[in-house]
């Protein structure tokens, strides 16, 4: 791995839950990771209103307030495992690669 690169074991359409902040305890499906800014966009965590200025026709969105998430550290989300639940992730090889898997039961955590 190149020097300067960052790597987390949240990745996109994981699912989370939220640890600590004003969402703790919202689960969620990770919709983008931002790996410079160590942030996850959250599906309906961490919800904003955003003013929409004008109507845009191409996207059938008129004016006003809409809500959109907005980005979550990554330090403050968990990774969910379908058989116990929120827990850290170990890494493990199979074949000639490596796995993502859950610390507390060992079953792989991969899409």
């Amino acid at each position: 791995m190149p020097t300067g690169t960052k790597h987390f074991d949240v990745r996109r359409n994981d699912t989370v839950k939220v640890i600590s902040g004003r969402d703790k305890g919202k689960q969620g499906r990770v919709l983008r990771v931002f790996p410079d800014k160590e942030r996850v966009l959250v599906e309906h965590v961490a919800m904003v209103k955003k003013t929409v200025s004008r109507r845009n026709p191409q996207s059938q969105s008129g004016g006003g307030i809409a809500e959109q998430e907005s980005p979550v550290a990554i330090s403050n989300v968990m990774l969910i495992c379908p058989q116990c639940g929120p827990t850290r992730v170990a890494h493990h090889r199979e074949g000639d690669s490596n796995v993502r898997a859950c610390r507390k039961c060992g079953s792989t955590l991969e899409n």
